[in-house]
């Protein structure tokens, strides 16, 4: 079968190569999907960039890619909720990683059936940004008529986080710049601030949650505008205690600039270190097709011009997500 691997660390152009690989079998508990679609995140291309060789130990040549809908080609003789020709969709597992091929196995206990009233392309959207989004708004416990700060709302994660917070019933200040106004203000939130001609921090203040998907000083500025006793939720900013175990960190201590933090606001901070989840997944699926989320796609590339979609990827233009198609 045909598969996009990475061949060594570096320039994308360089380091990503097609190649002919044998289609993967199938144990007892997995399935085999016929790649319809496959998402690209920021993730894949840091790692063909080498930004995370550290973390994660790869044995190159490897075919790339967590994001997946498709078509059930085989099942695993114990696999029961699933048979051959079911639409599904899933962020696969690290040590299941290649969804940028024409075929992928994976395990089936991470899959779910896709949303029924939209296409593969946008189905598979879905896995990455809107599990990362609810695992990290569910660890700070967001309910109804929250005030909540989103950074970057027109990003993957940003966009289903402005989407899913309204429809819990939060109220939703999210950042964009001048040229993503319109689109982020038609995902819901109730203020979206341009951060080029608005200080965030001057309109969003006294609020419940702050969720920073920026990383670096907008981590810190958080505690400055949430509420004594407020949240911030994290999925870039240095990890806790329980993240950091996930990670394989050991003897993990916070920073103390941000512990200092904590302690001064009695701050609630949460990292998200996103693990593949079937049951939020299908909940994702109950709210698309109850149209309370909106996938949100920029460009559609051929899987021949797959390395042309990471490089577009990498330039941190696209609004919403970039695809690859098999079709």
């Amino acid at each position: 079968m045909k598969a996009l691997q990475i061949t060594k660390y570096g320039e994308i152009k360089d380091s990503l190569k097609f190649a002919e690989i044998d289609k993967p079998h199938i144990s007892d508990s997995e399935i085999l999907i016929e790649v319809k679609a496959a998402a690209l995140n920021p993730i894949d291309y840091k790692i063909v960039q080498g930004h995370l060789k550290e973390l994660l130990q790869l044995d190159l040549p490897v075919t790339i890619g967590y994001d997946v809908s498709g078509k059930i080609s085989e099942v695993g003789s114990k696999v029961k909720n699933f048979k051959v020709g079911d639409e599904v969709y899933a962020r696969v597992p690290q040590e299941y990683m290649g969804t940028v091929a024409e075929f992928v196995t994976v395990d089936s206990s991470v899959v779910a059936h896709k949303p029924e009233n939209v296409t593969f392309e946008k189905a598979s959207s879905l896995p990455l940004t809107g599990l990362t989004a609810i695992q990290a708004l569910e660890k700070v416990g967001l309910k109804k008529d929250d005030r909540i700060l989103i950074h970057a709302g027109s990003g993957g994660v940003g966009s289903f986080a402005v989407q899913y917070a309204k429809a819990k019933g939060a109220i939703v200040y999210t950042t964009t710049s001048s040229t993503n106004l319109d689109w982020v203000k038609a995902l819901g939130a109730d203020r979206v601030i341009d951060y080029k001609n608005e200080d965030y921090k001057e309109v969003a203040q006294d609020l419940d949650i702050v969720f920073d998907t920026l990383g670096d000083d907008f981590t810190f500025e958080a505690f400055d505008i949430i509420k004594e006793g407020g949240s911030i939720t994290t999925i870039v900013g240095p990890p806790d205690a329980d993240s950091a175990k996930q990670m394989g960190i050991d003897n993990y201590q916070l920073p103390e600039k941000l512990s200092k933090l904590i302690k001064e606001k009695s701050a609630n901070y949460k990292h998200t270190w996103m693990q593949p989840d079937a049951e939020q997944l299908k909940e994702i699926k109950e709210m698309v097709e109850d149209r309370k989320i909106r996938p949100s796609i920029d460009l559609v590339y051929s899987f021949d011009d797959a390395v042309k979609a990471f490089e577009y990827l990498a330039t941190g233009r696209a609004q919403g997500k970039v695809i690859v198609s098999m079709a």
